[in-house]
């Protein structure tokens, strides 16, 4: 069923025609709706000529509702609270200064960067419920694109003109081996030289694993990988196991347990990860992204 209402007829008109039909004045109602005694009066003889029919009548100076006012002012009630629930909801879906809110990460970060950040969110908005979405740099792009996730703890991804990149701290790549491998007195690490080592990698996707190829690519070779794996303690598991060499970002230094070294590349090969907060463009307005950005800012500057 097509439902035809004049464009005459407007959310502000009905809201305008509520205050008047609550404080019974015009000047009240302009008063209470920051707006000209004038622009009210203009509102209600608008909504008349709109439905055809006298919805006041004038008593000397008075402006009385008619009957037929009060009927439109209990449906414009009823329309503007739906209208008002469907909003709130909308924005809800939307994640738009939801009650919660769901930060995605990378694994490396849910050591330190994670914790630290979720307690100071709850400091500030304490009310605020917080759902952490687990992924590579890639999944977590493609979660804030389809709304799985509000923001995402990551590398900044480069080209992405519809991202918005709060940057927390830069990271380099060092060369990984168990502890006492014939590595362990190296001051740096030639990885041309490394040809006939096993190596253990991260799937692709992450942002590790990025740096991982490209730190070969620059190295002349192709590397010989035993086993892809989905999470980096995995990977560091089976690094400290003997399974195989990597490449590991100084971020997860402090997990290692002293059973994988973390040896510098020589200087051709090191690389370097910006890690940021991340989040679409669109939503770069929305108050508890704001708030988590704040956080970071003053992270970062070490406040």
């Amino acid at each position: 069923m097509r439902i035809a209402i004049t464009e005459e007829i407007t959310f502000r008109k009905l809201e305008i025609l509520l205050a008047f039909m609550e404080t019974g004045n015009l000047s009240r109602a302009a008063e209470m709706l920051d707006l000209s005694t004038v622009s009210v009066h203009r509102a209600l003889h608008s909504l008349e000529e709109a439905l055809r029919c006298p919805l006041f009548r004038h008593e000397g100076r008075k402006l009385l509702p008619t009957e037929a006012a009060r009927v439109l002012a209990d449906s414009a009630r009823a329309a503007l609270e739906v209208m008002n629930d469907g909003i709130q909801a909308t924005r809800e879906m939307g994640g738009y200064s939801a009650g919660s809110i769901r930060i995605g990460s990378l694994y490396s970060l849910s050591v330190k960067t994670v914790p630290t950040l979720v307690t100071r969110m709850k400091q500030r908005r304490p009310d605020l419920q917080t759902e952490l979405v687990m992924g590579s740099n890639a999944e977590l792009l493609r979660k804030l694109r389809s709304g799985a996730a509000d923001v995402a703890l990551m590398a900044n991804p480069d080209g992405e003109p519809d991202i918005e990149s709060v940057t927390l701290f830069d990271d380099h790549i060092d060369f990984a081996a168990p502890v006492g491998s014939k590595y362990a007195h190296m001051a740096e690490v030639d990885l041309a030289q490394c040809a006939d080592e096993r190596f253990v990698a991260l799937s692709d996707g992450f942002a590790t694993r990025e740096g991982f190829a490209q730190a070969f690519r620059i190295a002349g070779f192709t590397p010989r990988i035993v086993i892809q794996v989905d999470d980096i303690f995995t990977l560091i598991n089976l690094v400290s196991g003997g399974v195989g060499c990597t490449l590991l970002p100084g971020r997860v230094r402090d997990v290692l347990a002293g059973k994988v070294q973390l040896i510098p590349l020589q200087p051709r090969f090191q690389l370097r990860q910006q890690i940021g907060l991340n989040f679409l463009r669109s939503r770069e307005r929305d108050p508890n992204l704001l708030a988590l950005a704040s956080e970071c800012r003053l992270l970062k500057r070490g406040g």
